[in-house]
């Protein structure tokens, strides 16, 4: 009797178990694919990772696309890098990026990837996400640059606001004697 208990409760188990794998594949898996041919030239992307030096101000990176070639009905919209997403903003033809980490670190760590995060990149690559006559596309850059690291005394950078800059040298040409 204790063999044909203990076989019963295997049985219903294994049903129980069976039935939650089912339905759990029946989910369907959105697939990103990306554009092979885009409308739009992206020269090399780079990036910059930052530090402020207030405890609130955290860690992020600064990420640059040069884009050549783009007509009218396409519009940049997202970057995804590092497991972090942010919109790009454009200005004289370079977009960029401002992509803060959550973690209030003094030290650039790579986050880790969210749930609702659509791709696995590599360290080196990004995802470009951008609108087309109305329809969101996305396109894989495969090798980014790195520039040196730079630090913010007085807080996170922001990419939304100009700066002013005051030319420190200049090469001007001589003339020949």
């Amino acid at each position: 009797m204790k063999l044909l208990k203990k076989a019963t409760y295997a049985m219903v188990f294994a049903v129980i178990v069976a039935s939650t794998f089912q339905c759990a594949s029946h989910k369907e898996i959105a697939t990103t694919t990306f554009e092979e041919q885009t409308p739009f030239k992206v020269k090399p992307v780079y990036f910059q990772e930052w530090y402020a030096g207030i405890k609130v101000g955290g860690t992020g990176i600064n990420i640059y696309v040069p884009v050549v070639n783009k007509t009218n009905n396409v519009q940049l919209d997202s970057i995804y890098f590092r497991n972090l997403k942010g919109k790009l903003i454009e200005k004289g033809g370079r977009y960029s990026a401002l992509l803060k980490n959550k973690a209030g670190d003094y030290t650039f760590k790579i986050s880790e990837s969210a749930v609702e995060y659509p791709f696995t990149l590599l360290n080196n690559e990004c995802a470009i996400s951008y609108i087309e006559n109305g329809e969101t596309k996305y396109l894989k850059i495969s090798k980014t640059s790195e520039l040196a690291g730079i630090y913010y005394e007085n807080g996170p950078p922001s990419i939304y606001t100009t700066r002013s800059s005051t030319v420190i040298a200049t090469l001007d040409d001589e003339d020949a004697d």
